[in-house]
């Protein structure tokens, strides 16, 4: 079985920030599976256009706050790098896929608490720690956390929290996994016009204002501003940064 591309999953690749990344890898050179939550349709639009770069890609459906559906996940995984790409083994793996929650520390309920756990973390940890045996030694992890986890905004103090607890996760799959070369990074992000959070930041004039006020490079973030980035950490480029935080902002509250 000759591999001949390396190959990157993304989780939460069909829309947003996931789809921008997925679409900088793949002009790369790398291959990519992305993962979907329930728009199968934006998906293999995603496949179509990464696949009209030159590059193959498939699309697989996942629920991230599942846990108990990764096995399957896997499996459905296995058979994709096997049929698609005549591959055993995945190289990049990109932690992206979320959703925002907007609620005061006062008001945050012990549902949305779990929900924003399950997503971020646990999710992320077990998907992750369930990857490994699929992952070629020499490879890549990029953990997508955020701007709010070294700086505080009202209302979105579980959801920072989650991404805090993913950031010291990643030194200790830096330091655990170097026995294997993989490398692990952070990519945080700023502000980001995206329908993320319900569009808040693209769609809400003052606040948009607000924080590219609040911002060095006078403007809040666009997708076109991340997917680079992400790419980078997947390159031969950057096979010597192992542990670092990228944060990805316009240098917001410097």
């Amino acid at each position: 079985m000759t591999q001949m591309n390396k190959i990157a999953l993304v989780t939460g690749g069909s829309r947003g920030l996931g789809k921008n990344m997925a679409l900088s890898i793949a002009k790369k050179g790398i291959d990519v599976i992305l993962t979907y939550h329930s728009k199968k349709e934006e998906a293999e639009a995603v496949v179509k256009e990464i696949e009209s770069i030159g590059q193959q890609a498939s699309a697989l459906q996942l629920n991230t706050a599942d846990i108990s559906s990764f096995d399957t996940f896997l499996a459905e995984l296995k058979s994709a790098l096997q049929n698609k790409f005549n591959a055993e083994n995945f190289n990049f793996l990109v932690n992206n896929a979320g959703v925002g929650l907007h609620a005061s520390f006062a008001e945050t309920t012990e549902e949305q608490f779990d929900y924003l756990l399950n997503i971020h973390f646990k999710g992320v940890f077990f998907l992750t720690q369930k990857a490994l045996p699929f992952m070629a030694d020499g490879g890549g992890i990029v953990n997508i956390s955020t701007g709010l986890a070294r700086f505080s905004f009202p209302g979105y103090a579980a959801y920072a929290s989650m991404k805090g607890a993913i950031e010291t996760l990643t030194s200790y799959q830096a330091k655990e996994l170097g026995a294997r070369k993989i490398r692990v990074n952070i990519v945080a992000p700023g502000a980001i016009e995206t329908d993320f959070g319900g569009g808040a930041v693209r769609d809400n004039a003052s606040l948009n204002a607000q924080l590219s006020a609040l911002t060095a490079l006078g403007r809040v973030g666009l997708p076109d501003d991340i997917g680079g980035v992400v790419a980078f950490l997947c390159s031969e480029e950057a096979k010597w940064v192992n542990d670092q935080r990228i944060e990805v902002s316009g240098g917001i509250f410097l």
